[in-house]
Formats: C-alpha cells, sequence, structure tokens
C-alpha cells in the first residue's frame, strides 16, 4: 500500500517525520471535508503563545476535500503572512524563507488543494525531499493500521511527542518548548538542518 496522508497546510511536524521517510504518497482528495483539522490550518508560536491560523473554506455539508474552495473575502493570507513576519522576524531563518512565503501566500488558490500542493512542493524543496505526492483516484476507508496517516495528525488528539527532541525556538526565553507546531517553526528556527531532525524522530 502506498503510504496515504491527508492533505495539509504547512502540516505539523510529526506528518512531516511520516512523510520524509516516503518516495512517493497518496494525499487523500475524495473523503467528505472533516472540520477543525490540518488540512486548513497551522498552528505556530508567537510572543503570546501558541496561534492557530486557520484558511477559512467555502463548503456545503457533503463537500469532498477535492471541492472545498477559499474564502478570501476576509483577506486571511494577509493576516497569515504578517501573523508569521511578527513570530519569526527575528528567528534564525526568517530572511531566508520570508520571500518564499509571502509569494506563496499572495498568489490567489481557488482550491485548498491547490494552496497546499503548493505549500508541500516548497517544504519538500527547501529540505530537500524528493517525496512524490498524489492524489487519490477513489475513497478507502480508513484502516488505522499500516501506513494510512489520515488521522493520525490531528489538532483535537495531540499526536505522541516523546521522541521529538527540543530545538531553538524564537520566544525560548519565556516560553518552554513546544513540539509538534507546523513545520514553519522548524525551518524558521534550524533551516537546513530540518531534514535531518525529521528523518531522527521516532513516529
Amino acid at each position: 500500500m502506498t503510504p496515504l496522508f491527508s492533505t495539509a497546510y504547512f502540516p505539523p511536524i510529526a506528518y512531516m517525520a511520516a512523510l520524509v521517510r516516503c518516495a512517493e504518497a497518496d494525499v487523500e482528495v475524495k473523503e467528505t471535508f472533516p472540520k477543525q483539522t490540518y488540512r486548513n490550518r497551522m498552528e505556530i508560536m508567537t510572543a503570546g503563545g501558541v496561534r492557530m491560523l486557520t484558511v477559512p473554506v467555502v463548503r456545503s455539508n457533503h463537500s469532498r476535500t477535492e471541492e472545498v474552495c477559499i474564502d478570501y473575502k476576509d483577506r486571511w493570507n494577509v493576516v497569515h503572512m504578517r501573523t508569521l513576519t511578527a513570530a519569526y522576524s527575528a528567528s534564525p531563518y526568517f530572511m531566508y524563507y520570508s520571500d518564499d512565503l509571502e509569494a506563496l501566500l499572495s498568489q490567489h488558490y481557488e482550491r485548498l488543494v491547490d494552496l497546499n500542493d503548493a505549500v508541500m512542493a516548497w517544504i519538500l524543496a527547501k529540505i530537500k525531499v524528493p517525496c512524490r505526492l498524489m492524489h487519490t483516484t477513489d475513497y478507502h476507508p480508513e484502516s488505522g493500521e499500516g501506513e494510512d496517516y489520515r488521522s493520525r495528525f490531528t489538532p483535537k488528539k495531540p499526536y505522541p511527542v516523546e521522541g521529538m527532541k527540543p530545538y531553538y525556538q524564537v520566544f525560548a526565553d519565556r516560553i518552554p518548548f513546544t513540539p509538534n507546531l507546523s513545520v514553519v517553526d522548524l525551518l524558521m528556527n534550524i533551516g537546513p538542518e530540518a531534514r535531518n531532525y525529521l528523518e531522527n524522530m521516532e513516529i
């Protein structure tokens, strides 16, 4: 079975630790779109603590993930970039990634999966992992076994992080280390060492 992941918007570190071990993976797009998941949100560290950044979407009650469109009426992308800048401008690698992030977020993507595909392509390029991502063509019931990762990474049920070693975070002088934030946090703080960190994690 090809490893199976949910689509994700700047996914958490544990998600990426599983993905970097894959030469290729399927991204679930045929499911009925679930609420309150990493499919359209990421968690970052700010001066005030952990903050969730959510991409607003337009959907019906039975929309498939591949049909879900992004709602731009509130300029969420501008808010996300401003928040990322405020959170990470003092990080060691902000200057290396900020232009790319602004370019990604300034583009207008009609569908959520299009945004997430662009985000994942950028992340994989930056950490130099040649994983090939493909959309599913049929829905398969979740098994919860093997390499079916669709439900393993969720804000509702924090992923076990015993194997997640602390790394430097921007607000370490006032906020204890927080594991399993968005991979953006990892990139901003340890840059090119992110791949090595992910490959050595226990998942």
